[in-house]
């Protein structure tokens, strides 16, 4: 059996003994709060059991290495709409030890594109229309550091409302310990 047609088994039962029930929250924050954080999968339930948080507490973005590269990209535009139109009023980028982006090889991950089959064309048309992929593809080499930028590029937007606090963490994926790098209560009383 497929994993989609294991998910369709399964979801048929959850709904059937409403077990969506126990979830039933509003789309705004209880907590007021919106994280941003990596896709890591140790991290889909240590994150939330280690901040205190539950279903409804918080709104949460992911993506590789919690990191913001662009400042009008997709990620800002939802913490923009996290901020402005679904009540949250704090942000916290939480990265991790032992992260994927740190260790990622934009050679080897080109390499890696043709050898799933992308063809040599399809990249030398990004590289010739202006995309270069060794920095797109870039991770980087210390989480602190990262998470830190992460948090001056929130911290630096023209549209971020004046005082909302900006925090930056680090959790441990094995044991949930959270390192506090920015504390954003700070910036707000200079």
């Amino acid at each position: 059996m497929s994993q989609i047609s294991n998910i369709m088994n399964f979801n048929e039962h959850f709904v059937e003994n409403k077990e969506y029930e126990a979830y039933l929250t509003s789309r705004y924050p209880d907590k007021k709060m919106l994280i941003i954080t990596c896709m890591d999968t140790r991290l889909v339930e240590l994150l939330p059991k280690a901040m205190n948080f539950k279903n409804g507490d918080v709104k949460i973005i992911k993506n590789a290495g919690a990191v913001i590269s662009q400042p009008f990209g997709s990620v800002m535009r939802s913490v923009m709409v996290a901020l402005y139109e679904l009540d949250a009023d704090e942000v916290i980028v939480v990265g991790h030890y032992d992260c994927g982006m740190a260790s990622l090889n934009s050679e080897r991950m080109i390499q890696s594109i043709k050898d799933r089959g992308v063809s040599d064309e399809v990249l030398s048309t990004l590289e010739n229309s202006g995309i270069k992929l060794t920095n797109w593809l870039r991770g980087f080499n210390n989480v602190d550091e990262a998470v830190l930028r992460s948090v001056e590029l929130i911290k630096r937007h023209p549209l971020l409302p004046p005082n909302i606090p900006v925090h930056g963490m680090i959790i441990d994926p094995t044991t949930g310990a959270l390192k506090l790098v920015a504390d954003g209560y700070e910036q707000l009383n200079v």
